[in-house]
C-alpha cells in the first residue's frame, strides 16, 4: 500500500519543528503526576489551545481535579477518527534525576517526566489539528481529540468516564502510547488478558523453637504458589488462528531484547508473577496466617474463564489454601488487516523508513477498554526507551515524526475503510 499525503499539513508540520517543540515543552511544565493527578491546569491549558483554533470543545469530569477534555475538527464525512492520549503521568523523584523533571531541552533532546510517556504524543496531536486549520485542509473523516486524565494508575476519572457517557463516539482510535524502542517500530493491536488474585493460608500457630507442634502457614502458601507455576505455568495456551500472526510477529519484535524463546514463552504460556506476600508476626513464631497477591497474563484469544476454572482446580487440591478476591479480563485484539491496523502501519512504514511490527502489548491499559466499547484502537507513537525512567526524554525527531504519522493516517485510513 502507497498512503496518500496530504501535503499542506505535513508540509506545514516540517516547517514549523520549533512551535511543536515549544509546545511539548509547555506541556512538561504542568506537575501531572498520579498520584494524585491533578490535571484541571493543563486541560484548561489544552482546550484554550483547540479553542484558538476555532475547534469546539468539550470537558467532562467526575472528579473536578481530573477533567477530560473532548475536541472535534469536521470532516468530509460522517466518518470519525479518534486521537487519543493521556495527561497524567507517573511520580518522580526530583533527586534522582539530572535533569529538570519538568522539561528541559539539550539539543535534539527534550527532558521530563512525560516526555515520551505521553505528553511529546499530546503535543504532536495538537500540532496535527493546527496544521490542518492554518493550511484550511479538511481531514477526509472527522477527527477528534480526546485527552484524558487518570490513566497512568488505571482510575475511573479518565477515559471510563468518557465511555460511560457515550462522549468517545469514534469508528476507530489511535491511541499515542510509545510502542517503539532501540530502533524498533510497531504498532499495538492486541494486548493480554488478566488474572488478578489473592491467595490466603490458615496454619497453626507455635514457637519458633518447636516448629514441629504447629502448621506453617508460609510453607502451605509456598507450595501453593509452586503448584500454581508448575501446572498452570508449563501449559501451552491455546492461540486461536487469528491470533497466531501477531503472536509471530511480537515474538520477532521482543526477540532482541529478550531471546526468540523467552519471548515466544511469553505469549505462548501464561506468565505467572508473586507480586506481594506477607505472613507470619515473628521470626521465633511459626506463622499462623500467609497472603499472596499473584498476576496472571494470557494472550489475546484465549479466554480468561477457562484458565481461571484451571487456577482454582490447582488451588483446590492445596491444603488450607484459599482463592480470594478475584479480578480478571480476557485480552483485546484488532484483526491484524483491518483498515486501521493497515493503514496506520504503512504511513507508519513510510514516514519511519523501516519495518513496523503489529505485535500485542505485554499488559493492557486505555486501548483495552476502547475495544471493549466497541471501537477498533491501536497504539502508535514514536519516543526513546526511558518510559518511566529517571531523565526520561524524547527527541525533536521523534515530535515531528508523529505529528506527520498522524496527519496522514485519516487519509490512509479513509481509502481503506471505504
Amino acid at each position: 500500500m502507497d498512503p496518500p499525503t496530504p501535503q499542506p499539513p505535513v508540509t506545514f508540520l516540517r516547517e514549523r519543528r520549533e512551535y511543536l517543540v515549544t509546545r511539548a515543552r509547555e506541556l512538561l511544565e504542568f506537575d501531572t503526576q498520579n498520584p494524585p493527578g491533578r490535571t484541571r491546569e493543563i486541560v484548561d491549558w489544552l482546550d484554550a489551545r483547540f479553542e484558538a483554533l476555532g475547534l469546539p470543545t468539550a470537558r467532562y469530569a467526575v472528579d473536578p481535579a481530573k477533567p477530560n477534555l473532548l475536541a472535534t475538527l469536521p470532516g468530509e464525512r460522517d466518518r470519525a477518527l479518534c486521537f487519543n492520549g493521556h495527561v497524567d503521568t507517573v511520580p518522580f523523584d526530583a533527586d534522582e534525576w539530572t535533569r529538570d523533571p519538568l522539561g528541559g531541552r539539550d539539543g535534539d533532546r527534550l527532558y521530563g517526566r512525560g516526555a515520551t510517556d505521553m505528553k511529546g504524543a499530546v503535543a504532536s496531536m495538537l500540532a496535527t489539528a493546527r496544521a490542518y486549520v492554518e493550511t484550511g485542509t479538511t481531514p477526509p473523516v472527522t477527527l477528534r481529540f480526546a485527552l484524558v486524565s487518570d490513566e497512568e494508575i488505571g482510575g475511573d476519572a479518565g477515559l471510563p468516564a468518557l465511555l460511560d457517557v457515550d462522549r468517545i463516539r469514534a469508528d476507530a482510535c489511535v491511541i499515542g502510547e510509545p510502542t517503539c524502542e532501540e530502533g524498533r517500530h510497531s504498532v499495538t493491536v492486541a494486548d493480554r488478558g488478566s488474572i488478578w488474585l489473592t491467595l490466603e493460608a490458615r496454619g497453626e500457630a507455635a514457637h519458633g523453637s518447636r516448629p514441629m507442634l504447629g502448621v506453617n502457614a508460609i510453607d502451605r502458601l509456598y507450595d501453593a504458589v509452586t503448584e500454581l507455576r508448575g501446572g498452570l505455568g508449563t501449559r501451552a495456551l491455546t492461540i486461536v488462528p487469528a491470533i497466531e500472526r501477531i503472536v509471530d510477529e511480537s515474538v520477532e519484535y521482543y526477540e532482541p531484547m529478550m531471546g526468540e524463546s523467552t519471548a515466544r514463552r511469553l505469549f505462548e504460556y501464561p506468565t505467572i508473577n508473586l507480586g506481594r506476600i506477607a505472613g507470619g508476626e515473628a521470626i521465633n513464631s511459626v506463622p499462623q496466617s500467609a497472603r499472596a497477591e499473584i498476576d496472571i497474563r494470557l494472550t489475546a484469544g484465549v479466554y480468561t474463564p477457562d484458565v481461571l476454572s484451571d487456577v482454582r482446580e490447582c488451588v483446590d487440591g492445596c491444603e488450607g489454601v484459599t482463592l480470594t478476591d478475584i479480578s480478571w479480563s480476557v485480552g483485546t485484539a484488532e484483526a491484524i488487516d483491518s483498515p486501521l491496523v493497515e493503514a496506520v502501519t504503512a504511513v507508519a512504514e513510510d514516514v519511519t523508513g523501516g519495518r513496523v511490527y503489529r505485535r500485542s502489548a505485554t499488559g493492557g491499559g486505555d486501548a483495552k477498554k476502547l475495544r471493549r466499547a466497541g471501537i477498533p484502537t491501536v497504539e502508535f507513537a514514536l519516543g526513546t526507551d526511558t518510559v518511566h525512567a529517571v531523565d526520561e526524554y524524547t527527541t525533536t525527531g521523534a515530535l515531528v515524526g508523529n505529528a506527520i504519522t498522524y496527519a496522514r493516517i485519516p487519509y490512509a485510513y479513509a481509502d481503506l475503510a471505504e
